[in-house]
């Protein structure tokens, strides 16, 4: 079984341990950036399968994150972790709600997603 990478970026650490210590139990490999210098560092010399967004950082810094993202040329999929759908929509690839419980399925749709229609 393929290992999935992925970028977890989150402004609180306290909040990206906890997003995602249920998703390692479910298989995934983490690599967390507490900034967005972080984040970009570690997506340049990575090979990320996702990028996973949290909740902790606001509006703008998401949008930035994935401006700088699609600017280096990639098309990595990138989920917001927020409340509403509108939040995210004009930018992200997807927006899942911060519940233990869709989490795992919604990373799991991007991803065939993202396999099924990798130009996409």
């Amino acid at each position: 079984m393929p290992i999935t990478v992925v970028l977890a970026v989150g402004l609180d650490p306290w909040q990206l341990a906890a997003q995602t210590s249920h998703l390692k139990s479910a298989g995934f490999f983490f690599i967390p950036a507490g900034s967005i210098p972080e984040a970009v560092n570690h997506f340049k010399s990575g090979d990320f399968d996702i990028v996973l967004l949290g909740h902790s950082m606001s509006i703008e810094d998401k949008e930035r994150l994935v401006f700088l993202i699609r600017r280096s040329g990639s098309r990595t999929p990138v989920v917001c972790i927020g409340t509403s759908p509108s939040d995210c929509e004009s930018f992200a690839d997807a927006m899942l709600a911060n519940e233990p419980n869709t989490m795992l399925p919604g990373l799991a749709n991007v991803l065939a997603r993202q396999a099924r229609f990798p130009a996409a």
